[in-house]
């Protein structure tokens, strides 16, 4: 077993690393190419690209749920008499409008929002193509991922895919 993984003393998992970071650096030796980066920037750079996904997703739901609370506002304006005076909060201070004067600015930053909703998730649609892209230039798989796949191969071609093993070479593992 200390033939497959290295030295007894090294992780499993930092072998997947050191496998992946020799392997670049011996196919690039042979082939004149320059070598890529470490396992470390590749899982450093994937898990920027996650949070940078998450923070997108995160913004849509506040709008989203600013959306609701103008229309929970708005619908109940629309049954107000128009003449009738209303309180509103812009910037931190609370103003004196009538309804006919707030309603329409309510309507107004609800399209907004609705609008930038939109192109966020236009952003987050982009992004997760790019983190696809970037998965699969790197090989890089997920822990618990592919689980029910490997059910139905030997526990040998497992291990190898799970590791890093001799396989690809270059595959990262990210928890």
């Amino acid at each position: 077993m200390n033939t497959l993984w290295g030295p007894p003393q090294q992780h499993p998992s930092k072998m997947a690393a050191n496998s992946s970071s020799t392997g670049s650096k011996s196919g690039s030796s042979a082939g004149g190419k320059q070598s890529g980066p470490s396992a470390e920037q590749v899982v450093a750079t994937f898990q920027r690209m996650r949070q940078e996904q998450r923070s997108m997703a995160s913004k849509a739901a506040e709008l989203e749920m600013e959306i609701n609370e103008h229309s929970l506002v708005i619908d109940t304006l629309k049954e107000v008499d128009p003449s009738r005076k209303c309180f509103r909060l812009v910037g931190g201070v609370l103003v004196e409008r009538t309804v006919k004067e707030v309603l329409p600015a309510l309507e107004n930053n609800k399209e907004q929002i609705s609008k930038i909703i939109e192109s966020i998730n236009t952003q987050m649609q982009a992004k997760g193509r790019e983190l696809t892209e970037y998965r699969e230039r790197y090989n890089i798989r997920l822990v618990g991922e592919g689980e029910g796949e490997a059910q139905g191969q030997s526990a040998a071609s497992s291990r190898d895919s799970e590791g890093g093993g001799s396989k690809s070479g270059a595959g990262v593992l990210v928890s």
